[in-house]
């Protein structure tokens, strides 16, 4: 074993230490861990936010979307699409118009978010696990039905069992019509409720989904579509079939995977992440000066032993790593059993969800966490790096710590 460790050990697990030495070094202990196991807690709850957004996203929205960089909608024709489909990674194509429209179901009405898709909509199977009541169904027996979210469903007080009472979908055309007919003023057109999805509120309370064909006739698009949207194969990377379709689509297109759709979001996940990062970790160093003070105190009540040393023939580069080891003893000691608490604390949560959301109608009940070996290596390396700061002046002040009056 390392000399200079020993030694610091035998001072770590030493009685004879001074009681207050000793009580200062397991408050350092007791920091050290808490703030250790906070940080790896918040660390794993952001990521497994994170991965609850991309859940919701990826079941809600496409895993490419083609979009005009500038302007609302764009010409699609079959020459367009069969070109995306040679392109190799594209699965399948489905063509969407997007846009506001108010809706009235008996006496109740709302403004919603339209959205008209193709056939292969339902192929891509985005909402199969999502619906809460009636089919998943856009066309059937040549009639149109409309998927609405829940929060849709709510404020209508909408029934999908009721064949009798249509959904009515208004859309504003022209507002500078004039003449005494109002109806020149928007569109009309009448439409069956099928079925009701669930997957958030913000989906919930603003999206129904309706054939591709009832929304050209409502919005008068003719062969303008807002977006196209895209299921890959899965057997290329999803960057190359994106680099692939972008090439195809020409520099006025963007072409966004299921992440960059909502970069600004994400984005600021991670900042959030990285500020409570530095706010934890400013925690841990407001901990660690306890080591400090412990450490300059040891030097005081060490005198005799480090003149021995001395005496000895020891070096100063020893003396320092005596000092230098008893402060990582402290500091690992806190911070091994912080990772060993927050890494049980999290477990406890993942497995039974100790603790709640608190909101109704939640997506989840509990607080989802996710543990990445990252976060614990990242935790410790900022430990060890703060050690070496708080421990390096009192090991510099015990090698001169030396004199003849202390033998």
């Amino acid at each position: 074993m390392n000399l200079s460790l020993f030694i610091a050990r035998r001072y770590f697990f030493s009685g004879r230490k001074k009681n207050f030495i000793n009580i200062i070094s397991i408050l350092s202990i007791i920091g050290i861990a808490f703030s250790t196991a906070a940080l790896v807690i918040v660390l794993s709850v952001f990521n497994g936010l994170e991965d609850l957004l991309r859940g919701l996203y990826t079941s809600f929205d496409p895993e490419l979307k083609i979009e005009l960089k500038k302007g609302k909608s764009f010409e699609v024709d079959k020459n367009l699409i069969q070109k995306l489909q040679t392109v190799v990674g594209v699965d399948i194509i489905t063509e969407v118009i997007e846009d506001y429209a108010y809706i009235r179901y008996r006496d109740a009405d709302a403004v919603v978010t339209l959205k008209g898709v193709s056939e292969s909509f339902l192929m891509q199977h985005r909402l199969d696990n999502s619906m809460v009541d009636g089919e998943l169904v856009l066309s059937k027996n040549e009639i149109d039905y409309a998927i609405v979210g829940r929060g849709v469903q709510y404020a209508l007080s909408l029934s999908v069992k009721e064949s009798l009472q249509p959904l009515q979908v208004f859309y504003i055309k022209n507002l500078k019509a004039s003449g005494l007919d109002p109806s020149q003023l928007y569109s009309r057109r009448v439409i069956q409720p099928g079925g009701v999805f669930s997957i958030e509120k913000n989906y919930d309370d603003n999206y129904i989904f309706v054939p591709l064909h009832f929304a050209q006739e409502l919005l008068n698009y003719g062969n303008k579509r807002t977006s196209l949207e895209i299921k890959t194969t899965g057997k290329l990377p999803l960057r190359e079939t994106q680099a692939a379709v972008a090439q195809v689509m020409g520099e006025d297109f963007s072409v966004l995977t299921n992440q960059e759709q909502h970069a600004d979001l994400y984005r600021l996940l991670k900042i959030e992440k990285l500020f409570t990062f530095i706010a934890l970790t400013l925690l841990i160093l407001v901990a660690s000066i306890n080591i400090f003070f412990s450490l300059m105190m040891l030097v005081l009540d060490k005198k005799k032993d480090i003149s021995v040393l001395f005496a000895m023939g020891s070096s100063s580069h020893l003396i320092r790593n005596i000092f230098l080891s008893e402060g990582a003893l402290i500091a690992f000691t806190g911070a091994f059993t912080g990772l060993l608490l927050g890494g049980l604390i999290c477990w406890l949560q993942d497995s039974f969800g100790m603790v709640g959301m608190g909101m109704e109608n939640a997506i989840i009940t509990s607080y989802p966490v996710k543990m990445k070996v990252m976060d614990f290596v990242l935790t410790a390396a900022v430990i060890i790096i703060i050690t070496l700061i708080v421990s390096f002046y009192p090991a510099r002040l015990a090698t001169r710590t030396y004199s003849i009056q202390h033998l």
